[in-house]
């Protein structure tokens, strides 16, 4: 007994201690426990049978304790191969056709197994192959063994299954004898880390702390679009693939995380919002939705309040008709002209006269029917006197102008004055006729 307790706290300690790198790459280690049959008669010693002779006849050869009588553990290694430890008890009452004493047998193995389904895709199948090594007790005399056989594997799931494996056991010293050792019992594999507990190991969880789905090697689909995070531009919102992950509520061809009119179709280049009018100016900053218009006047065509056909923008005079040679404002020039000079004007005088005064009130009424006109009031004089007092004269006569007007009511902002003197002869200072004409003032239209 003494050795049987040694058996079991070698077997416990090199369980807990063994280390390598994982059972079926999920789940690291296994632990199998069950009962076990020994028979020395198929191995062709002297007095047994010969090789696999009756190799099942349990009823006359096999040796069973009717109990739990085996337990193992192991741990992956690599490429289907694992490494592991096997302790088993059992009495022996026959060898052979012979029956004898009992004798206590209890054994310590260590074990490399192969697994073919590495190889093979056997399904919940699990065929393998073992070889190892230990020691044998008959009572209290130990013997070093060798040992390999073959075994099966079959999985309820990936941590439960039955395991049956029958191993030939070769006996190095004179004092042991060689025998088969059938093993059947339960298998449980564990130990295998599932971090995001989404039913996918770690080892095969290409986002290990993001539970996921096994379409996507255990990475996450969190809308449910088929397409996985990583790859979804859009990964909180059900799109299409063409669109990357993302939606499309419009249906324009701009997904809606890139559409600035979510619900209206429009073109990408106005970000997915629509252009009524074709102006290059989406709706929703178009002031004008129907009427084509430039950016400046927020998408509205420009006016023509007057309906010169100068627009309002570049309209001097909105409100009046006008040429565009005149930047829209009326050009009165000609009905001033027509009007003529204020004439007469007495020799060397600036007082306007009955006659003039008529005239001007011609020029008033016309100027009051275009507000936005400036006037300027250019005064001449004869040739008669000096040119300093011609001067002075012709600055007097726009001054006198000037004040008759703003007396009728117009506003003097509009009214401008100048002296021309004699410089700017209307005809020839000669006789008396031309000198009559030269003492005028003249008017000159302006914005």
């Amino acid at each position: 007994m003494k050795n049987l307790c040694r058996f079991f706290l070698v077997f416990f300690a090199v369980a807990l201690t063994t280390t390598a790198t994982a059972q079926d790459k999920n789940n690291p280690w296994q632990v199998s426990f069950g009962v076990n049959a020994i028979d020395v008669y198929p191995t062709n010693q002297p007095g047994y049978g010969g090789w696999f002779s009756e190799f099942y006849n349990v009823e006359d050869h096999w040796n069973i304790l009717p109990s739990i009588s085996t337990i193992s553990a192991s741990r992956y290694i690599d490429a289907g191969f694992s490494f592991g430890i096997q302790g088993s008890l059992n009495t022996i009452d026959r060898l052979g056709d012979a029956e004898v004493d009992e004798i206590s047998h209890y054994a310590l193995d260590g074990i490399v197994s192969y697994s073919f389904s590495e190889l093979f895709n056997l399904g919940k199948f699990d065929p393998f192959a073992t070889v190892g090594g230990g020691v044998t007790w008959l009572d209290d005399v130990g013997a070093g063994t060798f040992n390999g056989g073959l075994g099966l594997n079959y999985w309820f799931n990936d941590n439960i299954g039955l395991t049956y494996s029958s191993t030939y056991k070769h006996v190095f010293e004179d004092k042991g004898i060689p025998h088969f050792q059938h093993v059947a019992g339960v298998s449980i594999k564990f130990g295998g880390k599932d971090t995001d507990s989404d039913g996918i190991y770690d080892k095969d969880d290409a986002c290990p702390e993001e539970a996921g789905l096994p379409a996507f090697n255990g990475c996450p689909d969190n809308d449910g679009d088929g397409i996985e995070n990583s790859k979804d531009e859009c990964p909180n919102q059900a799109g299409s693939l063409e669109n990357g992950g993302c939606p499309d509520s419009d249906g324009d061809g701009v997904v809606d995380k890139d559409d600035a009119c979510v619900n209206e179709a429009g073109i990408a280049s106005l970000a997915g919002c629509p252009d009524a009018d074709g102006d290059g100016i989406a709706n929703k900053d178009d002031a004008c939705v129907n009427e084509a218009g430039p950016t400046a006047n927020n998408g509205c065509p420009w006016k023509d309040t007057d309906g010169d056909s100068v627009l309002d923008k570049d309209d001097a005079c909105v409100n009046e008709a006008g040429p565009v040679s005149n930047n829209g404002c009326p050009n009165i020039q000609e009905k001033l002209d027509a009007i003529g000079p204020v004439v007469p004007f007495n020799t060397e005088k600036a007082e306007i006269s009955q006659e003039a005064k008529q005239i001007l009130d011609e020029v008033h009424a016309l100027l009051q029917n275009y507000k936005s006109s400036n006037v300027t009031i250019e005064g001449h004089a004869d040739s008669r006197g000096s040119e300093g007092f011609n001067q002075k004269l012709s600055e007097a006569r726009a001054a006198a102008v000037k004040a008759y007007l703003v007396s009728k009511g117009l506003n003097a902002s509009r009214l401008s004055t100048k002296g021309l003197g004699e410089s700017q002869p209307a005809s020839t200072n000669m006789n008396k006729e031309g000198r009559k004409l030269n003492r005028r003032v003249e008017f000159k239209a302006g914005n």
